[in-house]
């Protein structure tokens, strides 16, 4: 038996990990849009908005608040209602599918499990487009969601992790659905 594990393996086992960290910090840390300038503040305040909280911090002194009141109905918005179910979705579905892939890629068999291999691909490949569909429309939307009249908005650190975290699932799971050419030639 060849003891050596397909490299489209390797490469989904790696992505979808780094893509599972990435996505997990988009989803948690509270910066999917920045906004800044924003009239009746000082300068250097910069509202930071997530999908899950507000955080209001002074550059200068890097005071940091987070809780902020939601007094523009941004949570009620749809892109972030949408994320908010989504990334927490996608999230779990992400473990099951590495779960699913250490079970095909050796799990202690001298010969890979290709057919489960693929699967697991499959689930991880669904889990990335579970949270690239929220990091695209809040993306989309960035503009249109509410924020004070006169300020400034920019994409923040959260929606960039996200994006990229869904991205790398993404090619990790096509990765891993090539084992299904494997049970092709068997």
């Amino acid at each position: 038996p060849n003891m050596r594990t397909p490299t489209e393996m390797i490469v989904g086992l790696v992505l979808c990990p780094c893509g599972l960290l990435l996505t997990l910090t988009g989803t948690l840390a509270p910066s999917w849009r920045q906004v800044s300038l924003v009239p009746d503040q000082p300068m250097d305040v910069v509202w930071e908005q997530g999908i899950w909280d507000i955080c209001r911090e002074r550059q200068s002194t890097h005071d940091r608040l987070c809780g902020q009141a939601d007094e523009l109905g941004y949570f009620e918005q749809v892109p972030v209602r949408v994320a908010q179910g989504l990334m927490p979705s996608s999230l779990v579905v992400t473990v099951v599918g590495l779960v699913v892939a250490a079970l095909g890629v050796r799990c202690w068999q001298p010969e890979p499990r290709h057919l489960v291999a693929g699967v697991a691909g499959l689930v991880l490949l669904l889990s990335g487009l579970m949270s690239l569909v929220p990091s695209s429309w809040y993306t989309q939307e960035l503009w249109a969601l509410p924020a004070p009249s006169g300020s400034t908005l920019t994409v923040g650190y959260s929606l960039v992790l996200s994006f990229l975290g869904s991205c790398l699932e993404i090619l990790g799971g096509l990765a891993l659905t090539l084992s299904f050419h494997h049970c092709c030639k068997e």
